[in-house]
């Protein structure tokens, strides 16, 4: 299975999640919240190969880490993946909005001069605004939209700019999370967990819990769980290809 947004360094064990990662054989997108927790990843990671770390800077935390934009930048050239970045529209982190929207561009400008990166991008309630930096941006990779949460207009912006989705239990335990699922392309979307953010029942969600998605999308797409799975893994190949 795969996990396309998950903070492995931010559960309590985070050695034995690993293992039990590659136990499974999951796939794992690692996003940092930080850039200085990049090469704290790289080393829990070690040699497992269905592991790929990002680097990130949360929006969540630009006002007080703003200043680390630079540091990410200059990470770019050693991965493939930038995550978790973006914009958090919600009351306790409104009044930074000016200052996020700063970091993100900054971040976009220097993904596209790096030749385009994969993105993991987070919107709480700033969705439009999110579109607009990556409207404006130009050719930055390919964005995906993890947890989103915005507008079915919102929703069609995002789909005519080419953005790509990852959705997880959590998500999709809310009706408007699978309305929107239902109306995203099929072949551009991936599973995730948020874990250990993302919770069910009051759990927080482990990487295998990406698996979750498969009945849920199942009753959406009204076709078998098996070719749901197909599906997913053949987004991934060629996300990643």
């Amino acid at each position: 299975m795969i996990d396309f947004h998950c903070h492995l360094d931010l559960y309590p064990k985070p050695a034995n999640l690993i293992a039990e990662v590659a136990k499974r054989g999951t796939y794992v997108l690692a996003v940092t919240t930080t850039p200085k927790a990049f090469d704290g990843n790289l080393r829990f990671v070690g040699a497992n190969s269905r592991i790929r770390v990002a680097v990130g800077l949360h929006p969540e935390l630009v006002k007080d880490r703003h200043h680390e934009v630079s540091l990410l930048c200059a990470t770019l050239s050693r991965t493939r993946y930038v995550g978790e970045v973006g914009l958090d529209g919600s009351p306790e982190h409104r009044s930074t909005l000016d200052l996020q929207r700063e970091v993100l561009r900054g971040i976009l400008a220097a993904c596209k001069s790096q030749g385009g990166r994969i993105i993991s991008l987070h919107s709480r309630m700033a969705a439009r605004q999110v579109l607009e930096e990556l409207e404006a941006a130009g050719a930055v990779g390919t964005p995906v939209l993890h947890w989103f949460s915005g507008s079915q207009s919102e929703l069609r912006l995002a789909i005519d700019l080419d953005c790509w989705f990852s959705v997880g239990p959590a998500m999709l335990a809310s009706v408007n999370g699978r309305r929107l699922a239902s109306l995203m392309p099929r072949d551009r979307i991936l599973p995730e967990t948020d874990g250990p953010f993302g919770e069910l029942d009051g759990h927080p969600l482990n990487p295998w819990d990406s698996e979750r998605v498969l009945p849920i999308l199942s009753g959406l797409w009204q076709v078998p769980e098996q070719v749901i799975a197909q599906t997913l893994k053949a987004n991934l190949r060629r996300l990643v290809s």
